[in-house]
């Protein structure tokens, strides 16, 4: 489980470079609002899962079902992921595609991420044998890094709900961009 962690906050600052620096600084892809919608609709749902991951897996044991739901929030994250690599280069044609540091960025995302979810399987077994309950169970972390994977739990949350309101067009949310 340790590890796994350890591999989620690796996932945590590449995906906050991915988001930081290609897609609002290269991109602007809040700015764009209705061409982008999609795309930015897609990364809404993947942070919101992330947002779950960041914020329950350092002090959460998910026992019995839970261990389903988190198996699937783990697999939506993948299709999400999956539709996102094919929705972002129709979107994003009139500026060239994706940036080929954004795909190689991905691609070691992609890895990261499955390194994880095999450190992760042999606790979410454990977890699926339990009686169904989400116990508060800290993982055996340094607290400094408990505290990390919050504080992104808290930023991949703010920066969905960002997407998200972007890809209505809700006034404001595409700032500075819009």
């Amino acid at each position: 489980m340790k590890t796994a962690l350890w591999l989620l906050a690796v996932q945590g600052v590449l995906g906050a470079f991915d988001t930081l620096y290609y897609h609002e600084w290269r991109a602007r892809l809040p700015g764009w609002s209705a061409s982008s919608g999609i795309e930015l609709r897609l990364h809404a749902g993947r942070d919101f899962i992330y947002a779950v991951l960041f914020g329950t897996l350092p002090w959460v044991a998910w026992h019995g079902a839970w261990a389903i739901f988190l198996a699937a929030l783990l697999a939506a994250e993948i299709a999400i992921t999956l539709a996102d690599f094919i929705v972002e280069d129709r979107v994003r044609a009139p500026i060239g595609g994706v940036y080929g540091g954004e795909r190689a960025t991905h691609a070691i995302m992609g890895m990261v991420y499955g390194a994880m979810l095999g450190h992760l399987a042999p606790a979410m077994a454990l977890w699926w044998a339990r009686p169904t309950a989400l116990v508060l169970a800290p993982a055996p972390l340094p607290g400094e890094l408990r505290w990390t994977l919050t504080a992104m739990a808290a930023g991949v949350l703010l920066s969905g709900l960002r997407d998200l309101a972007s890809a209505h067009g809700i006034p404001k949310s595409s700032w500075p961009w819009g």
